[in-house]
């Protein structure tokens, strides 16, 4: 499969493979250009640089990661992630859904019911790393929402 580069002719500073979810999502490397960062990297950052986006722009992304979302649960995919760059000297994001293409076929559900029993180890009743494809489409649009503030304007004072 060919993807396009949403990075190409951007001057991408930080780059973060964003999923929703919080198990095994931070890179205690975040040296150099080229480093990928997580879910809890962005957390860690937005406690001291959140990231706003004008009402119209949230409400966009909002719309198409409702779309997106639907579409990709529809066909049974998850596992995918927003690919979210940031290009601070124009004060752009860029963005776009990659890795759509792991859908939940009966080996994810049986590996999401092993998880969740506890039967391999690990704590029983724990969330699952791999959920269904309705359930994690759930997860990522609240996390996707909650990631990026919108910023105040004269109408929300």
């Amino acid at each position: 499969m060919v993807m396009e580069n949403l990075f190409f002719k951007k001057n991408i500073s930080r780059v973060y493979d964003l999923k929703g979810s919080a198990r095994s999502r931070y890179n205690s490397d975040t040296t150099g250009k080229d480093k990928v960062l997580l879910d809890l990297n962005l957390l860690e950052t937005l406690r001291t640089n959140p990231i706003f986006l004008g009402s119209k722009a949230k409400r966009t992304l909002e719309r198409a990661v409702w779309n997106d979302t639907s579409f990709l649960a529809s066909v049974d995919v998850m596992d995918y992630s927003l690919l979210v760059g940031v290009d601070e000297d124009n004060n752009e994001l860029v963005l776009g859904i990659i890795d759509f293409m792991r859908q939940y076929t009966w080996d994810k559900h049986l590996e999401t019911w092993v998880k969740a029993s506890g039967i391999l180890g690990g704590p029983k009743n724990a969330a699952p790393t791999v959920i269904s494809p309705k359930q994690y489409k759930k997860r990522f649009r609240k996390a996707m929402s909650s990631y990026f503030l919108t910023v105040p304007d004269k109408w929300t004072s």
